[in-house]
């Protein structure tokens, strides 16, 4: 599921796209900022999705080894260890995977099927490939600990495919690394002889409503948190200040203001770390004193007022 580092990077994105833009519909920007949370359980559920392609793939080329004319004891009597394999039977047979997929129009191995073929042969050739295959235990915990294996060292690495991702839609660009992680948590924690079942999306409402909630508030208000940083920033003009530190100084100054259950500490320390992977290598010095100024401020004018877990 989408944490609250993810949704705040989400928003900031559509905050920055549409400060560059110079587009006030606010409206569709936000339409377009759930649109773009949305299909990451699309990018989500395509590479369990994957899994199962080649698992398929090779189930097929052991049936035409089967049919050759001059068939060896080997094409025969094949190695089905890989098409056993219980946590991709549990994928391909989930009525929940199944249902999403029909539901959203999935067929994108169908139409590009050359993805399927190029992670199998990098399967095919590995050690971890050969290792498996090999091994004379049979358990859902070696499957699993192969299956987790195989998508962290062979799947997610992959350029081409993460090429491919990227053509496919512009937003998964950013959204790949978290995705990677959470198809592995979801395979890790999978128990044997239970359904699988596509994650939930977000975790709760509150969650799902943080995310329209802080992107309105922080576009209507950006005019009076631009004085808020002016003020404790008098060495700086405003125009000096890189655009993605402003607009996370504001989205903080949000939280701070309109969201009483989430600590002031915890919205400083989440922006310093956005920060890092998206602006400057002095960005994280500068948020925080900036942040540190103004959340000091406004606590003692009681522009702050923080209950149940945001006093913590």
């Amino acid at each position: 599921m989408i944490n609250r580092r993810h949704i705040r990077v989400k928003v900031m994105q559509s905050v920055y796209a549409m400060t560059q833009s110079h587009n006030d519909d606010i409206v569709r920007e936000e339409k377009f900022l759930k649109h773009s949370i949305l299909k990451m359980l699309d990018l989500y559920v395509l590479n369990l999705l994957l899994l199962v392609e080649v698992q398929k793939l090779a189930s097929k080329k052991i049936a035409l080894s089967k049919k050759k004319i001059l068939a060896t004891e080997e094409d025969l009597a094949p190695n089905t260890k890989f098409i056993q394999n219980r946590l991709i039977n549990a994928i391909a047979e989930s009525v929940s995977v199944e249902g999403y997929v029909e539901l959203n129009k999935l067929d994108n191995w169908q139409e590009n099927d050359e993805y399927v073929k190029i992670i199998f042969d990098e399967l095919q050739k590995s050690d971890l490939y050969k290792k498996y295959l090999a091994s004379s235990e049979d358990s859902f915990k070696e499957d699993k600990e192969f299956v987790v294996n195989f998508f962290k060292q062979i799947i997610a690495p992959n350029e081409k495919l993460a090429d491919y991702y990227e053509d496919a839609l512009i937003s998964w660009v950013d959204d790949i690394p978290f995705i990677n992680t959470w198809v592995s948590k979801s395979l890790s924690k999978q128990k044997e002889n239970k359904i699988f079942t596509v994650g939930a999306l977000y975790k709760d409402k509150d969650d799902e409503d943080f995310v329209g909630n802080l992107f309105r508030k922080t576009v209507l208000k950006q005019a009076d948190y631009e004085k808020d940083i002016e003020e404790k920033t008098p060495n700086w003009e405003t125009d000096r200040i890189a655009d993605i530190d402003m607009i996370l100084i504001k989205m903080a100054i949000t939280e701070f203001i309109n969201f009483a259950s989430i600590p002031t500490r915890v919205t400083i320390n989440e922006y310093i770390e956005i920060s890092k992977d998206y602006s400057t290598t002095k960005s994280s010095y500068f948020i925080n004193g900036v942040l540190d100024k103004i959340s000091k401020e406004f606590i003692a004018n009681k522009k702050i007022v923080k209950i149940g877990r945001g006093l913590i």
